[in-house]
């Protein structure tokens, strides 16, 4: 049995990859009501403002992908969301966050509602983080602490879900 299978009798991840799908999902319904039903955005300096902090924002996305894949690679497990992790990643951005790459997910939908002013993409980004959570970082969350015990408890005491 590979490490990427889990041991009888431990939790098994999902089968369905949900968050790609969902944060898909919220991109899609985002820009249906904006086509359907756009809202008012902010002008002025503010919306200016906004405009610029939503470019930072996809900028840090990159950043937050690109750290997060590269800490994976090199400590040899998985990217697959749904395989049971090889190693316990706790270095990088996963010392700040736990989950830094649903973290840029929900950052990518805010930054491309300040940069766009598409609204629907804020509320949205809040629904798929939180449909996130309950639907694949939960169950995630106990397939980690079956499989690295207490030094996952420990991580996940020290470092927030999100952030």
């Amino acid at each position: 049995m590979t490490d990427h299978q889990p041991k009888p009798g431990q939790p098994k991840p999902g089968f369905i990859p949900w968050p790609p799908l969902i944060y898909l999902a919220a991109i899609a319904v985002s820009i249906a009501l904006g086509l359907l039903y756009p809202l008012p955005w902010i002008g002025g300096l503010l919306g200016d403002i906004l405009f610029a902090a939503g470019w930072v924002a996809l900028f840090g996305v990159v950043a937050l992908w690109f750290t997060a894949i590269r800490t994976m690679i090199r400590a040899k497990t998985t990217l697959h969301p749904n395989a049971v992790p090889d190693h316990l990643v706790t270095s990088g951005p996963f010392a700040v966050s736990r989950n830094p790459i649903y973290l840029a997910n929900t950052l990518l939908l805010i930054g491309v509602a300040l940069v766009s002013g598409i609204v629907w993409f804020l509320p949205l980004a809040i629904i798929a983080a939180f449909a996130t959570q309950k639907m694949a970082i939960e169950g995630e969350e106990k397939v980690l602490a079956t499989k690295f015990g207490k030094k996952y408890r420990d991580y996940a005491k020290k470092v927030r879900r999100w952030i």
